[in-house]
């Protein structure tokens, strides 16, 4: 089933709508004129180390360490993600790396 002319302008337009919302309303919320307030500091420092560690849980939730390969392309994929941050302090190098070769340990 597809959506009519008018149904599709208006999706567009509240996708539209959205993106501009979360784009602007942080800086009408908050200007530069006066101070962040704490509660949205403390957000600022915690929820990027939250969200990677949400990915991980949600990544490796569904490894099953008794069938196959018992989980040993996640294992040594996730070790060499650590390995490469601890090392070069490169976020988009040690994911690139690690998805690159989890890729390849599954296809072998």
């Amino acid at each position: 089933m597809s959506m009519t002319l008018s149904q599709q302008i208006v999706v567009i337009a509240v996708i539209v709508l959205g993106t501009m919302a979360t784009r602007f309303l942080p800086f009408l919320l908050f200007p530069p004129g006066r101070p962040t307030p704490p509660y949205i500091q403390y957000l600022g420092r915690v929820l990027p180390a939250a969200a990677i560690g949400l990915l991980v849980v949600y990544s490796l939730k569904d490894v099953n360490v008794l069938a196959g390969s018992r989980g040993l392309p996640e294992l040594v994929s996730v070790a060499v993600v650590v390995w490469l941050h601890v090392w070069k302090k490169n976020m988009f190098l040690s994911i690139a790396a690690g998805t690159i070769l989890y890729m390849v340990l599954i296809r072998l």
